[in-house]
């Protein structure tokens, strides 16, 4: 069972990708699958960011309920 990665990992990663992309001189294929990785991380992180803002909105409504 694979653990999932935190955000901060995820985002290190895509970070790397970025400067590779910006800063070497790729062959297309592999120019390619650093896009398509960098894709689905991005998908990724919208996916636990969207999950934290959920859980936020979630306790700001119980708080405000609690007043």
């Amino acid at each position: 069972m694979t653990k999932e990665k935190s955000f901060e990992e995820l985002f290190q990663r895509l970070e790397e990708i970025v400067r590779s992309m910006e800063s070497e001189d790729l062959q297309l294929e592999k120019s390619l699958t650093l896009f398509e990785e960098g894709v689905k991380l991005s998908e990724q992180l919208r996916g636990q960011l969207s999950g934290a803002e959920q859980k936020v909105s979630e306790l700001m409504d119980k708080l405000g309920k609690d007043k």
